[in-house]
C-alpha cells in the first residue's frame, strides 16, 4: 500500500515537473523569440500609442534600395546555385578520396568570418590588389553590384553544394544503371535523369542563398562603394543616424520578401525530405563525356577560386610589401596581439554556451513537437524558426527594443548577447535534432511508454542518447555561426567588449588587411579544433552509450 503511494506521489512530482519544464521552455521560446519580433513592428507601425506610417515613406524615394536589394539577391542565388549544382554533379566523376578533399575544402568556407570573402576580395582585385596590380598591371575599380556578387557567392556556394552532394548521396541510382544499360549517353542521364529529380533540393538552395543575400549588410557595405541595399541602409540608419523607427521600417521591408522565400522553401524543403526518404544508395560511375566537360570546368574554377582566397588570407598574413617587394614577416601576427587578447576569449566563451544552450533548449523542443506531438506545440515550432528567416539585424533590434527597460533590462550586459547567439541559432538546433530523432523506432518509445516509463525518463533515458549525431551537429554549427557572426549582435555589444568578429570587421574596415588576415586565420583554426574537439567527444560518448 505505501508502495503505491509512494509510485502515485513519484509520478505527481514528474508530471509536475514534466508540466514545468514544458511552461519554462515555452516562456524562453515566447519571451526571447516572439516578443523582440513584435517589438520591431511596434516600433516601425506605432509612434505616441497610435498607427503611424511615416517611416515607410522612404520607399517613394528610395526604392532603389530595395530593386538593389533584390537584383543582387538574385544574381547571387542563381550564380551560386549553378556552381553548386555543378560541384555536385561533379562527385559522380571522382573517387571517394576526391571527394572527401572537395567536401574539406568546402566545409573550410563554413567556418570563415562572414566577410573574410570581402577581404580576400580587396587583397587580390582591388586598386592596389595581387592580381590587378602586380600581376596585370590594371587600376580598376572593384567595388559595386559585380564586387558584392561575387564575394556573396564565393561565401554561399559551398553550403548549396553540401547540400546538394547530401541529397546525391541518398539518390536512388539504379535508375542511371538501367539508363546506361539502355546505351543513355552521360549528357542524358545528367539532363534527362539527374537534375530533374534534383529540382527540390536546387530550389531550397536558390532560396536559401536569396534569403542569406537580402540579410548580408557586411559585404555590401565593405565592397558595395555607391551600391547601397537595404540591409546596409538599415544598419547605417541606426549606427550613423541614431534613426531606430526607420531601421526598424527598413527591416520590415526586409522580413517581406524573406517570409515569402521561406514558405516557398518550406514547401521545397517537404519535397526534397520525401523524395529522399525511399532512396538506395549505390555506387555508379558514368563516362567521363558530353555535358561533363562543363560541370567540370565550373566546378574546378570554383574549388580553384576557393583555394586562391585561403591562400591569400594564410599568405597575408605572413607577408608584407616594401617597394613593391614582398617579402616574410612575423610584424602581423605580433601587432594583432592587442586586438587577440580579450575578444578571443570572450568570443569562445559566448560561443560555447550558445551551442551547449541552443542544443539543449532544440533537444526539449523537438521532443515535445516531434516525439511527443505536444498539443500547441506546432505554434511554438514556428516560433522559434523565426529568426532563421528574418535577417540579422532584424533580431539584433527587437533585443533592443524589447530589453532596454525594466523588468527585463539587459543592454549593455554580457547576457543579452549570449542569450541573442542562443536564440538565434536555436532553428538550426531544432533541425539538426529532428533529422537525427527520424532514427529513432517509434516502436522502441512506444515499449518504454507501456511498461510505465514516464516522459522525462524516456527523454532522460532513451531520446537524450539516441540523439548524440544531431546534438553534435547542432552544438558546432551553433558554435560555428556564433565565432563567425556580426550581424544579429552588431547592435548588443558595448565597445569595451567586443568579439572577435567586431574587431575583424573594424580592421577590414579601417583597411588593416595584414592584421585582419591574423584574425581570420585564427578564427578558422579555431572553428576547426573546437569541431575536432566536440566530434571526439561526441564520438566516445556514443559509442559508450552503444
Amino acid at each position: 500500500m505505501n508502495s503505491i503511494k509512494l509510485m502515485n506521489k513519484e509520478k505527481k512530482t514528474l508530471d509536475i515537473m514534466n508540466s514545468l519544464l514544458k511552461i519554462f521552455t515555452a516562456l524562453l521560446v515566447i519571451v526571447f523569440v516572439l516578443y523582440p519580433f513584435l517589438s520591431v513592428f511596434g516600433k516601425a507601425l506605432y509612434s505616441d500609442g497610435r498607427t503611424n506610417l511615416s517611416e515607410f515613406q522612404f520607399i517613394k524615394g528610395e526604392f532603389y534600395l530595395v530593386k538593389n536589394s533584390l537584383l543582387s539577391a538574385s544574381i547571387t542565388a542563381l550564380l551560386s546555385t549553378t556552381f553548386a549544382l555543378a560541384l555536385g554533379l561533379m562527385t559522380f566523376f571522382v573517387s571517394e578520396r576526391q571527394k572527401k578533399i572537395i567536401m574539406f575544402i568546402l566545409l573550410l568556407t563554413m567556418v570563415s568570418p562572414p566577410f573574410i570573402g570581402s577581404l580576400t576580395y580587396i587583397e587580390l582585385f582591388g586598386r592596389n590588389g595581387f592580381i590587378t596590380r602586380d600581376i596585370l598591371k590594371l587600376s580598376i575599380n572593384p567595388y559595386g553590384l559585380w564586387g558584392i556578387v561575387s564575394v556573396q557567392t564565393l561565401g554561399f556556394t559551398s553550403l548549396n553544394a553540401v547540400l546538394l552532394i547530401g541529397y546525391l548521396d541518398s539518390f536512388d541510382k539504379t535508375m542511371i544503371e538501367s539508363a546506361k544499360s539502355l546505351k543513355a549517353n552521360t549528357t542524358s542521364i545528367l539532363l534527362d535523369i539527374v537534375v530533374p529529380l534534383m529540382k527540390p533540393a536546387i530550389a531550397v538552395s536558390f532560396l536559401l542563398s536569396f534569403i542569406r543575400s537580402m540579410a548580408d549588410f557586411s559585404s555590401p557595405m565593405i565592397i558595395g562603394g555607391a551600391f547601397n541595399t537595404l540591409a546596409t541602409e538599415a544598419y547605417l540608419s541606426i549606427i550613423a543616424k541614431g534613426n531606430s523607427p526607420r531601421a526598424s521600417a527598413m527591416s520590415v521591408i526586409l522580413f517581406i520578401p524573406s517570409i515569402i522565400v521561406f514558405i516557398v522553401y518550406s514547401h521545397f524543403l517537404k519535397q526534397q525530405q520525401s523524395a529522399s526518404k525511399n532512396l538506395r544508395e549505390s555506387q555508379t560511375r558514368m563516362k567521363k563525356s558530353g555535358v561533363y566537360h562543363l560541370v567540370k570546368i565550373l566546378g574546378l574554377f570554383f574549388i580553384l577560386w576557393l583555394i586562391i582566397q585561403y591562400l591569400a588570407i594564410f599568405t597575408s598574413a605572413f607577408t608584407d610589401k616594401y617597394k613593391g617587394e614582398i617579402y616574410f614577416t612575423f610584424d602581423n601576427i605580433k601587432d594583432s596581439i592587442p586586438h587577440i587578447r580579450d575578444s578571443f576569449i570572450r568570443s569562445i566563451i559566448y560561443s560555447i554556451i550558445a551551442g551547449v544552450f541552443s542544443s539543449l533548449i532544440g533537444l526539449i523542443l523537438s521532443f515535445y513537437s516531434y516525439i511527443m506531438k505536444g498539443k500547441y506545440m506546432k505554434i511554438l515550432d514556428f516560433i522559434s524558426n523565426m529568426p532563421y528567416i528574418v535577417p540579422g539585424t532584424f533580431f539584433g533590434l527587437g533585443y533592443i527594443f524589447a530589453f532596454n527597460k525594466s523588468p527585463l533590462k539587459l543592454t549593455g550586459t554580457a547576457l543579452i548577447v549570449i542569450l541573442n547567439l542562443i536564440f538565434r541559432q536555436l532553428p538550426m538546433s531544432i533541425r539538426t535534432i529532428q533529422s537525427s530523432m527520424t532514427q529513432i523506432e517509434r516502436a522502441t518509445l512506444n515499449s518504454a511508454k507501456d511498461l510505465g516509463a514516464h516522459n522525462l525518463y524516456i527523454l532522460k533515458d532513451m531520446v537524450f542518447p539516441m540523439s548524440y549525431s544531431g546534438l553534435f551537429l547542432s552544438f558546432t554549427n551553433a558554435f560555428i555561426s556564433s565565432m563567425t557572426t556580426i550581424g544579429s549582435i552588431i547592435f548588443l555589444v558595448y565597445p569595451s567588449r567586443k568579439l572577435a568578429t567586431f574587431v575583424l570587421f573594424d580592421l577590414v574596415s579601417s583597411g588593416k588587411y595584414k592584421i585582419a588576415s591574423v584574425l581570420s586565420c585564427i578564427i578558422i583554426i579555431v572553428c576547426l579544433s573546437v569541431s575536432l574537439l566536440s566530434y571526439r567527444i561526441f564520438n566516445r560518448s556514443s559509442k559508450n552509450v552503444s
